[in-house]
């Protein structure tokens, strides 16, 4: 699975540091989560695409 997380955060303004603080999560889970080292739960993923204006299927791909 591959993100557009970073893209968005950076397009947005944000730095890591803010978008771990507003969903109550570590920057090093943003790290790993933007390198597709680490697959958020549901609800993470919900609360990432909510805070970056987007949807879920839009905010993560599926690799074939």
């Amino acid at each position: 699975m591959t993100n557009r997380i970073k893209e968005l955060r950076k397009a947005q303004g944000y730095r890591q540091e803010d978008l771990a603080v507003a969903l109550g999560v570590s920057r090093q889970t943003i790290i790993a989560i933007e390198n597709d080292k680490y697959n958020p739960s549901l609800e993470l993923a919900m609360r990432l695409a909510r805070h970056l204006n987007t949807t879920v299927e839009e905010l993560f791909r599926l690799e074939d």
